[in-house]
């Protein structure tokens, strides 16, 4: 089966650059996206991608006529699609309901270790770990479940750790009309993991603070929190 050829001439989308090192190009909190990026259907995409990933496997050498083989690349096309890279997709974006903050609670809220799984948008490998948000209520509160959710949404895309930091904190203050956002991840890769440098040790940690968490007593007290078990 050869892959479903599409013929596109559009250009990506501009975006304001950050500085450029060898391992990180110029891109900037909005994940690098065409402007036809969602001009075919999802299943048009999985038949193209099921197309595409056949022709590597056969390229490797794999004898996609083995049972355990045969079915290998719908299933990848499926979960890149539906699963792993379905925040991609604005549709998918969580729908959002505020509530009054009756209980006049003037103190920082905060929902630690949430699990996530994304992927490295350099190598395509899993990136693994816990993230920890906290924000000031500006007069509405939101429901405990959709902070996870919001954070499975940027999570599920090519990523790097950065920018999934930045993304679920301005988020965060659009949703909740709030400038006072922390958010920190700790994170393993496995682009460091399982390839180049071999190294299963290390993990990666970054925080984004906006508002009340830049004073210095407020930001310690949300990083206690979050490092006491």
């Amino acid at each position: 089966m050869r892959p479903k050829e599409i013929s596109l001439n559009i250009q990506p989308i501009k975006s304001l650059p950050i500085e450029e090192d060898e391992d990180h190009p110029i891109s900037s909190y909005n994940t690098p996206l065409r402007d036809d990026a969602f001009l075919l259907s999802d299943e048009e995409k999985i038949e193209t991608i099921e197309g595409h990933f056949r022709a590597i496997m056969t390229t490797l050498g794999l004898d996609l006529n083995d049972d355990s083989l045969n079915g290998t690349p719908r299933r990848v096309a499926k979960m890149f699609v539906k699963e792993a890279f379905s925040g991609l997709n604005p549709a998918n974006r969580p729908h959002t309901r505020l509530f009054e903050n009756k209980y006049k609670y003037d103190q920082m809220l905060v929902e630690k270790d949430i699990t996530f799984y994304s992927h490295c948008e350099h190598h395509f490998v899993p990136i693994y770990g816990k993230v920890h948000v906290a924000y000031f209520s500006s007069g509405k509160v939101i429901g405990l479940s959709k902070i996870n959710r919001f954070v499975q949404f940027f999570a599920k895309r090519p990523q790097v750790q950065e920018r999934l930091t930045v993304q679920i904190g301005k988020e965060l203050e659009l949703v909740l009309n709030t400038r006072d956002v922390a958010v920190v991840i700790d994170a393993n890769h496995l682009c460091v993991a399982s390839r180049g440098v071999g190294d299963t040790n290390s993990k990666t940690g970054t925080a984004y603070f906006s508002g009340k968490f830049k004073d210095e007593n407020t930001k310690r007290e949300f990083l206690n929190y979050i490092n006491t078990k």
